[in-house]
């Protein structure tokens, strides 16, 4: 760690003093960074006073726009973590632009002639000098191919690998730091969340995922011409060079515009949940960042995906439990609905059901009797996540990025078609899931997977009792037991155990008094006398007796 900081010493530096002009020092002392600064700085006498007047989300957002791309990639990345970040600083973040001035086109065919061994124009029949956008990490050109196709060709920013390995060490490092000395981030895992920030943005600079990405999700909509995925030309494509097809579409905004190409926003506005519900539900694969952006409109209601480096994934198994999420909240079924966030996420052993549920329910209040037009999936699906992390259930972060993709999406929609329901067009793609769960051959395959997963514990089995045997014979085999409410527990046992001895007994005399009956029957008596007395209609009256008994005591008791 000592090492890395000598190595990258001047951008500790920069992070540093970027904290205390935005009014961050405070955390400087807290790590312990104090040692990086010079004698002026470290008495913090050179603070922004413009930040003193702005709102801590802004000076966060000021703060990460200053230090660059890994910064402003991770602001975007947190925005998403609706689970872990207050809502007036998420709603800084999101506005963060990925956007940087422009690199010299003598950079850009340097890049192009390093990564293939040939001059741009061996590459293109024309190649535009002027970009079409340039974003924090590269910047696209038009260009045509020697074989005449339209291309947009990405380009990475030069030394852009360097500068993101740096920055990932620091922040790294930072997190090592703030969980050794800070409670609340040894609480949030602020290692892990950086460890999967890195992951990401690693994937990010390497263009050839990116073009996986785009042929994956390509794939799903093969059959539907609608959906227009930009093809990658994988001769012309590098990890930092990315060569697509060039496609013109509309922006969503431009109202106008789409009412001339004969489109119905009603209908393109479905086309889109349509689309990124099939991705997230059906397929488990879908596009991280669907903002205006990167949604373009065609005539006839179609529509093109651009931008591939920011994915999600999902496993069948939360694709599932997704759908019942999506069932359960329609239906508004509490159980159902914990039933699917517990199984989302990992539950910790203490986790308090009877608290958890009151959450669930004070949302299922918040909802209740809402118009389907006024339910935002989006939100819903946030707030649970919210719920969820109150109560200690870590969700996956392919989770909470879907959370934020279900927002962005519904912000564009709601545009197009104010009265869109989300969630009753996410209803079809519940109950198909559900459907196919059900399928006899995938049930049979599932429980072919069970038979075989018991049959290697089976096998196992002999040994693991061989190792616990010897733990306990060495003495250290240790458990502790807690169970605050055993009384309770006790005394509803001891109640049911009553209750079954009961029953029982009015079995056996209903046995005995059926023996008697038939016996009587047999000799052809009506009634049975044991010294006078009619036996069969005493019988009767205490078995009737004790039957109202036991049901009075079922309905006193609640439990019927």
């Amino acid at each position: 760690m000592i090492r890395k900081r000598i190595r990258h010493i001047q951008r500790y530096r920069e992070i540093v003093n970027a904290l205390i002009r935005y009014g961050f020092g405070f955390i400087i002392k807290e790590l312990g960074l104090t040692e990086l600064l010079s004698m002026p700085k470290r008495l913090f006498v050179e603070v922004n006073t413009e930040s003193h007047y702005k709102t801590t989300g802004e000076r966060i957002k000021l703060f990460l726009e200053e230090l660059g791309p890994t910064f402003v990639k991770m602001g975007q990345v947190a925005s998403t973590r609706y689970d872990i970040i207050p809502a007036h600083i998420i709603e800084e973040l999101e506005k963060l632009q990925d956007s940087a001035p422009q690199f010299s086109y003598d950079k850009v065919t340097e890049t192009i002639e390093e990564e293939f061994g040939l001059k741009v124009d061996q590459i293109f029949k024309e190649f535009c000098e002027t970009p079409l956008a340039a974003a924090s990490i590269g910047q696209v050109h038009f260009g045509v191919l020697k074989t005449g196709e339209k291309v947009a060709v990405k380009i990475q920013r030069p030394n852009m690998r360097t500068v993101i390995e740096t920055d990932l060490e620091i922040l790294q490092d930072l997190a090592i730091l703030a969980e050794q000395r800070l409670d609340w981030a040894s609480r949030y895992q602020i290692r892990d969340i950086v460890e999967e920030f890195s992951k990401s943005l690693r994937e990010e600079i390497d263009y050839t995922i990116e073009g996986r990405n785009a042929e994956k999700i390509a794939k799903q909509f093969v059959n539907d011409p609608k959906v227009v995925i930009p093809k990658v030309y994988w001769d012309c494509t590098t990890k930092k060079v990315l060569t697509m097809e060039f496609v013109e579409g509309t922006k969503l905004n431009e109202t106008d515009k789409l009412k001339e190409m004969g489109n119905d926003n009603k209908a393109l506005a479905k086309r889109i949940v349509d689309s990124i519900l099939h991705q997230i539900l059906i397929e488990g694969y879908f596009h991280g960042d669907p903002h205006p952006g990167n949604i373009l409109a065609l005539p006839e209601d179609g529509i093109i995906f651009l931008d591939f480096g920011m994915v999600g994934k999902l496993t069948p198994e939360m694709k599932y439990h997704l759908a019942s999420l999506v069932i359960a909240l329609m239906r508004q079924q509490t159980d159902d609905v914990i039933k699917a966030i517990t199984h989302m996420g990992i539950v910790p052993e203490d986790i308090n059901l009877p608290e958890l549920r009151g959450d669930v329910e004070k949302l299922n209040e918040k909802y209740y009797d809402v118009a389907l037009s006024q339910v935002s999936l989006g939100q819903v699906v946030n707030d649970l996540f919210l719920v969820a992390y109150r109560h200690g259930i870590r969700i996956p972060s392919d989770l909470t990025l879907l959370g934020k993709t279900l927002l962005t999406m519904e912000g564009i929609v709601v545009k197009l078609d104010p009265e869109i329901s989300i969630l009753k067009v996410a209803e079809p793609f519940g109950k198909r899931l559900l459907m196919e769960r059900y399928y006899p051959k995938k049930v049979a395959g599932n429980l072919w997977h069970q038979l075989v997963n018991l049959g290697e514990f089976l096998a196992e089995l002999p040994r693991s009792m061989k190792e616990l045997n010897h733990l306990f014979k060495n003495g250290k085999m240790r458990q502790e037991i807690s169970f605050p409410e055993i009384d309770l527990i006790l005394s509803k046992f001891d109640k049911i155990s009553n209750r079954i001895t009961f029953s029982i007994s009015l079995l056996a005399f209903s046995i005995i008094m059926a023996g008697l009956i038939i016996g009587s029957a047999l000799v052809g008596q009506s009634s049975m006398l044991m010294l006078k007395i009619p036996i069969i209609e005493i019988g009767f009256g205490i078995a009737t007796f004790m039957f109202l008994l036991l049901l009075f005591s079922i309905f006193r008791s609640g439990r019927f």
